[in-house]
Order: structure tokens, then C-alpha cells, then sequence
């Protein structure tokens, strides 16, 4: 993967992590909270942050030390 897809790839997931975090206060701001709605959403949310993580590594060479 070539590092423009990589970056290009990032910000789709930090955009997505951020619209999850709306979501996830908006749904929690309901009368009628859907538990099972938010679990779905949070885990959804932890995906995306070890998604972005494994993919902010790729652009970081690696060191022989």
C-alpha cells in the first residue's frame, strides 16, 4: 500500500472515530438509551483507533537498532 492510500485511508477512519463519537453522545442524550446500539457503536469506535494506530505504523520505517 503505497503511503498517499495510507494517509487517504487514516482520515476516513479519524472522520468515521469522530462521527462515532457524535453519535454515541447524541444516543446517549435519548430518553430511551438503545444499550445494545451503543455497545455496537463503541466497539465499532475501538476498530477504527487500533485501525488508525496499525495504520499510522506503516508509515513510520522501521529501525534496526
Amino acid at each position: 500500500m503505497e503511503e498517499a492510500e495510507i494517509r487517504a485511508r487514516i482520515e476516513i477512519a479519524r472522520r468515521d472515530h469522530r462521527d462515532l463519537d457524535s453519535a454515541i453522545e447524541a444516543l446517549r442524550q435519548m430518553p430511551t438509551v438503545d444499550m445494545i446500539q451503543l455497545q455496537r457503536f463503541k466497539k465499532r469506535k475501538l476498530r477504527l483507533r487500533d485501525e488508525i494506530a496499525v495504520l499510522e505504523d506503516m508509515l513510520i520505517p522501521d529501525i534496526i537498532a
